[in-house]
């Protein structure tokens, strides 16, 4: 997801969990606005803002769950939107703890659904 529009569509009309350090916000299909046609593969974004902590570890975050949802992408369903916004303790949290809190957040979707 590249596009402001994408991401407020998502946070605002979506599901919103919390797991462990991340809260994840999703919208089960989401429109494409340059063509107007639903479907495609998921679409995921990240939002990793200044109370995480100065750019290194904002990008250091960023690099972490970049790879957890790379390993995660089969658990959403095509055509959705989802952002994951890092929240302070994801800082000092490993890839495995970061990892963990995306587990709990999509079981809890998944419950949801």
């Amino acid at each position: 997801m590249r596009r402001s529009t994408d991401f407020t569509a998502v946070v605002r009309g979506g599901i919103r969990v919390r797991g462990g350090a991340v809260v994840v916000h999703h919208r089960p299909r989401l429109i494409d606005e340059l063509t107007g046609e639903l479907g495609g593969p998921p679409r995921v974004g990240l939002v990793v803002g200044r109370s995480v902590g100065g750019s290194v570890v904002r990008h250091r975050v960023s690099r972490r769950l970049r790879a957890q949802l790379a390993a995660r992408l089969d658990r959403l369903p095509a055509g959705s939107g989802t952002v994951v916004r890092a929240l302070p303790e994801a800082a000092d949290a490993t890839s495995a703890v970061l990892g963990h809190g995306l587990d709990l957040a999509l079981d809890r979707l998944a419950a949801r659904r």
